[in-house]
């Protein structure tokens, strides 16, 4: 506990007019922190999105003006106890699918490949490393938004699915991509067609979790993470490079994925949008839940 106390002062607050997005630098260890607390649900929704996006470019301005502090890691994870991303805005999806609306439900899935995609390709800046933190559950698209990040670090008892298949469509937003090049495609298929929700130390096993932490010792666990990596960081981040170029990850592949799974959001029947409706209706209860429980702080108390 000691030891997360002094990580925790050690971090500064960066001023930003974000609402669904707290943003924290550590400029002794170079590590951005980025926690996730959408509303009314936490889920990816159209300002979390754009939030993220601006993070993003904020860090690159950062990285790139020589002047300011280099950013070497940036890591991805929640201020929502128990929830670390319940994934796409289903109600968002149904609005568009009733209207028909093919653009609108395209616009927002691009937006999350490129959430996802600055994600995986380290914001294209080769001595940055993303980490995703999940602590709680990961469903849906918070599970392939995890998947992206190039450290995979989860708590154990940290539950993380694709429930997709539940309301007859599949993760169009990078599972099959992300999911497949960690434990191969044959595997992603058998685990995107379950629907289940596996626990951390399963996911662990199969080699999707790269780092499993002690409950409650999500940061300390980011940390000793870094700290070991930094005495082989030149190595690895040219191991890195040299995987990336032996299984590529294209901004068209997942575009092209995407655009299957729009159009087979709008061909979901009547009973396939009732069985979503009732995913939204727990997601906004257990969030509900949430608000109801938990402290009036942030995260780290801040």
């Amino acid at each position: 506990m000691a030891h997360l106390q002094a990580v925790r002062t050690s971090l500064q607050p960066q001023q930003n007019a974000y609402t669904q997005l707290t943003t924290y630098f550590d400029p002794h260890n170079h590590i951005a922190w980025g926690y996730m607390h959408a509303e009314p649900r936490p889920c990816y929704t159209p300002t979390l999105l754009r939030e993220l996006s601006a993070w993003g470019n904020g860090m690159v301005s950062a990285i790139d003006d020589p002047a300011e502090t280099d950013v070497n890691y940036f890591v991805l994870a929640s201020s929502v106890p128990d929830t670390f991303s319940l994934g796409g805005d289903l109600s968002l999806f149904m609005q568009h699918i009733a209207a028909r609306d093919h653009s609108g439900l395209l616009h927002y899935a691009l937006s999350c490949i490129d959430c996802s995609y600055a994600v995986h390709s380290h914001l294209n800046r080769p001595n940055v490393t993303s980490i995703a933190l999940v602590q709680g559950q990961a469903l849906g698209g918070g599970f392939e938004s995890a998947l992206a990040a190039n450290v995979l670090i989860a708590e154990r008892g940290a539950k993380m699915g694709l429930p997709e298949i539940l309301f007859n469509l599949f993760p169009g937003m990078g599972a099959m991509t992300f999911l497949g090049r960690r434990v191969g495609h044959h595997k992603a298929e058998k685990i995107i067609l379950s629907g289940k929700l596996y626990l951390a130390e399963e996911l662990h096993e199969m080699g999707v979790v790269d780092v499993l932490a002690e409950p409650g010792e999500g940061e300390k666990a980011v940390y000793d993470h870094i700290r070991r990596e930094e005495k082989s960081r030149n190595g690895m981040l040219a191991l890195r490079g040299a995987r990336e170029i032996s299984q590529p990850v294209s901004y068209d592949e997942l575009t092209r994925i995407t655009e299957i799974w729009v159009e087979a959001a709008l061909r979901l029947a009547p009973k396939d949008l009732r069985m979503m409706e009732r995913l939204v209706s727990r997601q906004t209860s257990k969030a509900e839940a949430v608000v109801d429980t938990a402290p009036a702080s942030n995260a780290f108390g801040a």
